[in-house]
């Protein structure tokens, strides 16, 4: 049996190098053509196996083991305040004439005062190197040798701080610079960095962060009240050379609309499909209030004692592509009554859970009942198979779950806060486009966890990866491993080594 696995395991080894050649000859071949003949098409076929073999190189280098982790329409509003905390250089402008003699007369010149403004400028990244000197010492008495010890690495036998490897992981995980294209930069800096090495400083940086994951995941499962949602990822399959649909998950804590302080939680997780096994497995054993879309995949959570809360955007979604083919007097009627809904929810947004209850119990709760009516009249004027028909239901079907926010102030009306917290990654799909394997996939969803949460919290990800990274490598205590989550972290002032671009 051991013989069996090793064979199976050396021949998706083979075929992944396998793969890679081919990647790196097929880009070779492209490039030469794209001296001859450059297109928008070409360009993207070469971009897009840049970032299939990004994946796969990402997969080389760390090995396969389980998850880590306006003021006025049309014109810009003005830059009023630049930073405190931003260095100033001073240009001293002088007449051109010098500051002794008027140019019209030749009168002696006096100074009256001086006229100043600020402009926000811009330094590329700035790289440097730590050099790390450990002086030897010997004892005049006993010829012992004295000598710190060695600071821990952040890759064994690597060149890169913590710093540069949380603005690796930012950069592409958060401001969407896949790999390739980082190496590119660093090129034109005079770095020869290859995208292979960064892939394993990702990799490592995941690793790092596990810890930190785990205590995200124990937060978001401790919560009352869950928002839900998934999003497709393109998975490459190295054996067959093409790729597959993964799922990321998202599921976020995050009770500040209703005055709570508890700090916000996003917790992400990556899947080979969609199945409704997925999320009843993640949230095992949940029993509070689930809000999310009306995938029948998180019925079974419902069954098992979860409390489904719809979403009213979702709804009014399906509503609104009618509207946007032919706008229909029903289609307003319906949108402007939702719209009145959306208009009560910004006035008590932040307030406390009592507040809330009270103004939908008062003001909102007439309006959905009157909503619903003129739906179901509506039903019965339009055929059951028209898509008009077909919209409203969608949200009659479901009606207790969407009027559920009306009896408790602690719940939102839609799902936003978990479909927030999935356009960062819709928009880097675009960009990394590929999870080089399920465990790719899971790295991504590490790294999504550690830095949407940081956000969530208004903190900068790059700056607290650098420091806790670097503190976990160091054998941080786990006594205190609350110190170090997003929301109890604290950033000390010191001076960055590389900003993510």
């Amino acid at each position: 049996m051991l013989e069996a696995s090793l064979a199976r395991a050396n021949a998706a080894l083979a075929a992944r190098d396998l793969l890679i050649e081919t990647l790196r000859g097929q880009i070779a071949r492209l490039r030469r053509m794209q001296f001859g003949a450059s297109s928008e098409k070409l360009t993207r076929e070469i971009a897009q196996l840049e970032l299939a073999l990004e994946e796969l190189e990402t997969e080389s280098a760390v090995p396969e083991t389980a998850a880590a982790l306006s003021d006025t329409p049309g014109r810009p509003a003005p830059v009023r305040a630049l930073p405190d905390h931003l260095p100033r250089k001073e240009l001293v402008h002088e007449p051109a004439s010098g500051t002794c003699t008027c140019p019209g007369c030749g009168g002696a010149l006096r100074r009256l005062g001086q006229d100043a403004d600020e402009m926000l400028d811009v330094l590329p990244v700035h790289w440097r190197v730590m050099r790390n000197v450990r002086p030897k010492y010997s004892c005049r008495t006993c010829e012992k040798i004295v000598q710190a010890a060695a600071p821990v690495k952040a890759v064994a036998r690597g060149k890169a701080t913590f710093a540069t490897l949380a603005h690796v992981v930012v950069s592409k995980f958060d401001h969407h610079l896949p790999l390739y294209r980082q190496s590119e930069m660093m090129v034109a800096q005079g770095l020869d960095i290859d995208r292979s090495t960064l892939a394993g400083w990702v990799g490592q940086a995941a690793a790092l962060l596990d810890p930190i994951v785990s205590r995200i995941r124990e937060e978001v499962l401790k919560g009352d009240k869950i928002h839900a949602d998934d999003t497709p990822v393109p998975v490459l399959d190295p054996g067959r050379g093409r790729t597959a649909t993964g799922r990321l998950w998202v599921y976020a804590v995050d009770d500040r609309a209703s005055g709570n302080t508890t700090p916000p939680a996003t917790w992400y997780r990556f899947t080979a499909d969609r199945t409704g096994a997925h999320p009843q497995a993640h949230l095992a054993g949940f029993r509070g209030f689930l809000q999310a879309d009306a995938y029948a995949g998180y019925d079974g959570l419902y069954r098992s004692g979860a409390t489904e809360v719809a979403c009213w955007a979702h709804f009014r979604r399906k509503v609104f592509d009618l509207h946007e083919r032919v706008a229909t007097p029903l289609t307003t009627d319906i949108l402007e009554r939702i719209g009145a809904l959306y208009g009560i929810e910004a006035e008590v947004r932040g307030r406390p859970p009592d507040v809330r209850l009270a103004a939908r119990q008062t003001r909102t709760k007439p309006l959905v009942d009157a909503l619903r009516e003129a739906l179901d009249a509506a039903l019965r004027r339009l055929s059951p198979k028209s898509d008009m028909a077909k919209a409203i239901a969608y949200g009659t079907k479901r009606w207790p779950a969407l009027c559920r926010f009306l009896d408790d102030g602690r719940l939102e009306i839609d799902n936003n806060i978990a479909e927030r917290a999935l356009r960062g990654v819709a928009v880097g799909r675009r960009n990394w486009l590929f999870a080089g394997s399920k465990t790719g996939g899971e790295r991504a969803a590490a790294i999504y966890t550690v830095i949407q949460t940081c956000k969530a919290n208004g903190v900068d990800p790059q700056a607290y990866i650098a420091d806790v990274t670097g503190k976990i490598a160091a054998d941080w205590p786990a006594a205190r491993w609350d110190e170090l989550m997003p929301w109890n972290w604290v950033q000390q002032p010191v001076e960055p080594v590389a900003q993510a671009a």
